[in-house]
């Protein structure tokens, strides 16, 4: 079963090492995302990693409206509790095995190399749609 790891700042509690990245040093940085290399790497030999992205704070928002163009804007402007930092997508054989990876990968390091204890979502793919019965 395939689930995805969300690493997102929205509707969570507060991380216990809740400072934000952008106050690292850069030897943080580097720490937190080999961090999150060797745990893929780690997943990529048990053929439990799928795949995984961080993903740049900018972004736009997208929409039709009816023919011609589709409107493109830089906004609604979230708050930096509403931002996607990055997910990754692992495949394995049980919902335990996935509650169990998602609070490994929540203990990467952070500010003063101390676990992040950051809260992730996790979400199963959806198999199939869902039908209607009569």
């Amino acid at each position: 079963m395939k689930y995805l790891l969300l690493k997102h700042y929205r509707g969570a509690p507060e991380a216990a090492n809740n400072v934000p990245m952008d106050q690292w040093t850069p030897q943080e940085v580097e720490d937190h995302m080999q961090y999150m290399r060797d745990f893929a790497t780690r997943l990529e030999g048990t053929g439990e990693f799928v795949d995984s992205q961080a993903l740049s704070p900018g972004g736009t928002f997208v929409r039709y409206d009816g023919e011609g163009r589709p409107p493109v804007t830089d906004g609604p402007f979230a708050e930096t509790k509403d931002l996607i930092a990055g997910w990754m997508v692992i495949d394995v054989d049980s919902y335990a095995r996935a509650l169990a990876l998602a609070g490994e990968l929540s203990a990467a390091p952070g500010a003063d190399g101390k676990p992040i204890h950051e809260w992730l979502e996790l979400r199963p793919f959806l198999g199939e749609a869902p039908t209607v019965t009569e």
